[in-house]
């Protein structure tokens, strides 16, 4: 998660990190949005963008844009982004703080420029971030394979204003009709911005670690594998190829079936992986954190293996597991099973092998640590 960001899900998940006092409003404001901008085929029929409304960098006082790496067009996915705290009402007013907001970006988070491929204010005007073909840094594990739009403007717990949400129609229909985006596009975050310019809250203490379905829940057959040789100096990700789980009644079950083609057709001495993620958001225990996997040759007394269950060539894992996974990789280097500078691969970078599959590859680029 990036700072100055908090994360909601598509699905009704919730907020992270933010107080029960705002909860039931953010989460009012979170369905709106969702609602707006979930079927496509609404927006075509309405959505109309103004493209001689729309405000250029120049325009709103920025200059070049700062950032060089590419999109590939079309993406196949779309980030809404919801910013309080730059309340303004027209242009002027709009320009002015997004000047702020550029320059919090660059100066404090060290970006390379405002997060956002475009931003709407609430004076239902729409204003040029990095642009159509730049990637910005709005959403860890989608900046590369996305376009993020941004509202600002807007007044603390409020939606945004009618004339703004036209304008995020427009854009979005104007995006899908110019082959920015795909007309069957993923909408996998719906994302409000915290206050960036507010001086930031005391840290409180790290998060607990993500609860683990252990290997009795699921019921493991008894294995006898070879320790580990901790701290792992490499994270491996890995997909398992085959099916996928949304629910753990289906989960369960494919994690015996794994284990079992492991220990039975592979002779291996257990399921191959440390860990495996299913697209419930779950984590299941393999060989766990002490005992040695069987996923990638030279590297299993030195390699946490990380494996989705499913497979990832086309589309990527849903969010709740790729946070789910994020999660794990922060609990081990909290608790001593990782060291601080360890580094995470794909299984294809130490292996002739197709997993963790390039949709899944894509995403893991963007993490901290990686290495290519």
């Amino acid at each position: 998660m990036l700072p100055c960001l908090l994360v909601f899900s598509a699905l009704g998940l919730g907020a992270l990190g933010i107080s029960s006092r705002n909860e039931t409003q953010t989460k009012e404001i979170s369905e709106k949005l969702q609602y707006l901008f979930g079927n496509v085929s609404q927006l075509i029929e309405k959505g109309k963008l103004d493209v001689s409304t729309m405000a250029s960098r120049k325009e709103w006082g920025a200059e070049a844009v700062g950032c060089r790496t590419q999109l590939t067009m079309p993406v196949d996915f779309l980030v809404i982004h919801h910013i309080p705290g730059l309340e303004c009402h027209n242009q002027t007013i709009c320009s002015q703080k997004l000047q702020e907001l550029h320059m919090h970006h660059i100066h404090n988070n060290n970006w390379c420029d405002v997060a956002y491929n475009f931003l709407v204010g609430d004076d239902g005007r729409v204003y040029e971030g990095v642009g159509w073909k730049i990637q910005g840094c709005h959403t860890q594990g989608y900046s590369n394979i996305s376009l993020g739009f941004a509202f600002f403007g807007t007044k603390e717990g409020h939606s945004p204003s009618p004339a703004a949400l036209s304008a995020m129609e427009g854009l979005i229909y104007y995006a899908v009709q110019k082959g920015h985006l795909s007309p069957r596009y993923f909408q996998p975050f719906l994302v409000k911005g915290k206050n960036c310019l507010v001086p930031p809250q005391k840290i409180g203490p790290k998060k607990a670690c993500p609860s683990i379905v252990t290997r009795t829940d699921w019921e493991a057959r008894e294995s006898h594998c070879p320790k580990m040789n901790l701290p792992a100096k490499y994270v491996i990700i890995i997909h398992t190829s085959g099916k996928t789980c949304s629910v753990s009644d289906e989960c369960h079950p494919l994690v015996r079936d794994i284990q079992s083609f492991f220990m039975d057709r592979l002779d291996a001495c257990d399921i191959g992986h440390n860990f495996l993620v299913g697209q419930d958001g779950a984590i299941y225990e393999g060989t766990g954190w002490n005992a040695q996997g069987s996923h990638t040759a030279g590297y299993n007394d030195i390699a946490l293996g990380i494996a989705f269950i499913g497979t990832f060539t086309g589309t990527p894992p849903n969010a709740v597991a790729l946070e789910a996974t994020q999660s794990l990789i922060q609990c081990a280097l909290d608790q001593g099973y990782l060291t601080p500078n360890y580094l995470l691969v794909g299984q294809s970078d130490v292996e002739n092998t197709l997993s963790p599959g390039k949709a899944l590859y894509n995403i893991i680029s963007t993490w901290p640590h990686f290495k290519h």
